[in-house]
């Protein structure tokens, strides 16, 4: 017997959003995520992840070019 479906959840869209993002997830995998996610969880966790990757970013530039004036 398989186990049943999972119910879509916000984390659950995060995490394969997440994977995606990785690009190291097997494709049998993937498409799991994604048949059992909400659209709106899919674009809200994207647009998370791609908030944070690019804040993430300009906090390393400006750690870097801080660190480089200071010398």
């Amino acid at each position: 017997m398989s186990s049943p479906p999972s119910q879509p959840s916000f984390l659950r869209a995060l995490l394969a959003v997440l994977w995606s993002f990785a690009g190291i997830r097997k494709s049998s995998e993937r498409s799991k995520d994604f048949q059992n996610a909400k659209p709106e969880h899919i674009i809200a966790a994207g647009l998370l992840a791609a908030l944070v990757f690019v804040l993430g970013l300009i906090w390393i530039v400006n750690l870097v070019v801080s660190s480089a004036t200071r010398s």
